[in-house]
């Protein structure tokens, strides 16, 4: 049975990491006002996932009641990257990229605030591990990304939250639908471990259910666009 999180892992939990926005700014900062969540309920809808992580994987995408958050569950998040015995060649990075779409209210646009990640490493000593997520919608340049990285010696559960800044926010556009990609991947790295007696790997999953949880902030459009 896997032990409970021990100190390391609670201090990463809550400090979660910060993400990057890339040079482009951030869309529709300029020209939306935040605004509480629409009252009407949001359908979202998992269109598709791809990556060397999860072929032929399924999962589902469910808005909260609230309009606050999408919970993404299934095996399109339970992958694995791993170095050492048993591992090929190609095993040490994996991903797995979501296409949502999200059925925003017409006068409405979102961003994603923060993403909650968990899942489980088991790392030699001097092995090392990431987990690193980036955002954007479909169509467009701009993006932001999160990374948190791990160190062995280190067998235990792992949970991360990606903060996403405000002047990092980058909106749906205004005046059209436009999916939203989240690409997940992780990556083992054997580092000075002693690969041909030991396996290193972190896992998207912790043994129970795999799933993300992406938190929306929303805004309203000008007249003019939506």
């Amino acid at each position: 049975m896997r032990k409970a999180l021990h100190s390391l892992c609670a201090t990463l939990a809550t400090a979660g990491t910060v993400l990057v926005p890339t040079p482009a700014h951030a869309v529709g900062l300029s020209l939306a006002s935040a605004s509480p969540p629409p009252s009407d309920q949001v359908a979202v809808d998992l269109v598709t996932a791809n990556g060397s992580g999860c072929p032929g994987a399924t999962a589902t995408a469910t808005m909260s009641p609230d309009n606050t958050a999408i919970t993404v569950r299934g095996g399109a998040l339970n992958y694995t990257a791993l170095v050492g015995v048993g591992a090929t060649p190609t095993d040490w990075r994996k991903n797995c990229q979501l296409n949502l779409s999200v059925n925003v209210p017409t006068g409405f646009t979102y961003a994603i605030t923060s993403a909650d990640y968990r899942g489980f490493a088991s790392l030699a000593t001097g092995a090392a591990a990431i987990v690193r997520a980036n955002y954007y919608f479909q169509g467009q340049s701009q993006t932001v990304y999160g990374r948190q990285n791990f160190t062995g010696p280190l067998d235990d559960e792992w949970q991360i939250t990606d903060w996403i800044p405000l002047a990092a926010m980058i909106y749906a556009p205004c005046g059209g639908q436009r999916n939203l990609n989240v690409n997940t991947e992780l990556r083992a790295m054997a580092g000075t471990s002693d690969v041909k007696n030991s396996t290193s790997y972190i896992s998207m999953e912790d043994g129970s259910d795999a799933m993300a949880i992406l938190h929306l902030g929303w805004a309203t459009c000008p007249s003019d666009t939506r």
